[in-house]
């Protein structure tokens, strides 16, 4: 099975929006109100990007949440699918 590989919703943010405006991670980060830590960390995908954060972008810079959001779901589901084959689980067989 082929696995889908969608990009950390952090890269778009990065290229797409901050970049795209010429802002620092550190202007950005006083923009939306929060600390240049939390922003980096996104931006490097080293943090997901929570419902909060997506508003902020939303506000600031008019990207939509919604969009970042469902981003962020399509990267964390591909994340535990190829992580799937460690999981030492098995199928629910109900008793005869």
């Amino acid at each position: 099975m082929q696995v889908f590989n969608p990009s950390h919703p952090g890269e778009t943010i990065r290229e797409d929006v901050i970049g795209e405006l010429g802002l620092s991670v550190t202007d950005a980060a006083r923009a939306l109100g929060v600390g240049r830590p939390a922003l980096s960390a996104v931006l490097n995908e080293r943090a997901s990007l929570s419902p909060e954060m997506a508003l902020r972008l939303e506000k600031v810079f008019g990207v939509s949440m919604d969009l970042l959001l469902k981003m962020q779901l399509q990267f964390d589901i591909a994340q535990v699918r190829k992580a799937a084959k460690n999981l030492k689980v098995q199928k629910y067989k109900p008793a005869a």
